[in-house]
């Protein structure tokens, strides 16, 4: 019985060292995994951070480097600051859907891997882009639903980027120069082309400037030589009231005796 009464507390000792162990293994474990960004959840079995309807005002800060597909979809984002994503080497899903971006900052979206296969920037507030901004990306592109005011910037772009096929009519012109109201892939296929009247445009504006420049230098010279023609007049004015010099007595008698 001596022994009876002994044992359990040699099996209490076992049971708390391993409790204890699994304790500090937890505290690590946490210590050492990444940490999920505040309003979002975190799906690690498939690297998925789910951000949607979380009232962000800005792209969350903390987002795991491993993340494979990242939700930010209805929200409140306004912009995409240059190097929201430089760290997600590994995304391949990217929904930014139903946000207010009006706005990419220079290169925002360069940083993004080659494994990207999609990129959602549809019903947002986007009214200018250019290739700069996307990069090299190969993903398949959401742009509809946007504000978009056609150019040759806009225009070079849809011919850079992998556009998803069923959605490129939605791309429509909000303000153009020409064809306001239709899909931007209906006016190109029609003929338009957005750089060459941009150049027009360039050329026009610059015959205008040089015939303003050269009437305003026509202008000045006409102006400078009735300026110096007014001057030359009042000068010779100036000289004809002066008395003529009369000559001293002494000379007119020296003349006189001469004769």
């Amino acid at each position: 019985w001596a022994g009876f009464f002994f044992f359990p507390p040699a099996l209490s000792l076992i049971d708390t060292s391993w409790l204890c162990v699994s304790l500090l293994f937890s505290v690590l474990w946490g210590q050492a995994s990444p940490q999920c960004p505040d309003s979002c959840h975190c799906a690690w079995d498939t690297a998925t951070v789910l951000c949607s309807d979380a009232g962000l005002r800005e792209i969350p800060e903390g987002i795991p480097p491993d993340t494979v597909s990242l939700h930010l979809e209805r929200n409140y984002i306004r912009n995409i600051p240059e190097n929201a994503f430089s760290d997600l080497v590994h995304l391949r899903d990217l929904y930014l859907s139903h946000n207010r971006i009006d706005s990419l900052a220079s290169g925002a979206l360069r940083h993004l891997g080659p494994e990207l296969r999609l990129l959602d920037l549809s019903h947002n507030q986007l009214r200018q882009a250019n290739r700069e901004e996307f990069g090299s990306t190969r993903a398949k592109t959401r742009l509809y639903h946007n504000p978009w005011h056609c150019d040759c910037a806009l225009q070079e772009l849809m011919e850079t980027l992998n556009l998803e096929p069923e959605t490129v009519n939605g791309i429509v012109c909000e303000s153009s120069v020409r064809g306001v109201g239709q899909p931007l892939v209906k006016l190109l296929d029609s003929g338009v082309n957005f750089c060459s009247l941009q150049r027009k445009t360039t050329d026009v504006a610059m015959l205008v400037t040089m015939f303003v420049w050269f009437f305003m230098v026509i202008v000045y010279v006409v102006y400078y030589v009735r300026q110096n023609q007014a001057e030359a007049r009042r000068h010779l004015e100036y000289l004809k009231s002066l008395p003529s010099p009369r000559k001293t007595p002494t000379e007119t008698d020296t003349l006189s005796t001469g004769f």
